[in-house]
């Protein structure tokens, strides 16, 4: 059960920052006074989550077994792949459908 309450969080982090106007980074962001949040705030936001996620997946490791396995960086680049491929629709609904719906 904790393993498919993690994998849900795992794909609600990975759209979180593409979904909502709030940023992690939000000292930044209210002294530039920006009308909408930068591509590269989210995407900050987004890596910060990605480590927040894989953290808490260590955390649970470590709750089951005890210990937590070293990984190597091969590790690193599947889960931020997946990570990406989770983030996917909610950089479809703010790059493509957000704006067709505010133009119609």
């Amino acid at each position: 059960m904790i393993i498919i309450a993690w994998l849900f969080l795992f794909i609600l982090a990975a759209n979180l920052p593409w979904l909502i106007e709030q940023s992690p980074f939000w000292i930044i962001y209210r002294l530039q006074s920006l009308p909408r949040k930068p591509f590269l705030l989210r995407f900050f936001g987004w890596l910060l989550l990605y480590v927040l996620i894989i953290s808490l997946g260590f955390a649970f490791e470590h709750k089951a077994t005890g210990s937590v396995k070293v990984q190597d960086w091969e590790f690193y680049v599947i889960t931020i792949s997946l990570f990406a491929v989770g983030a996917l629709p909610g950089l479809v609904y703010r790059y493509q459908v957000k704006p067709l719906l505010t133009r119609s």
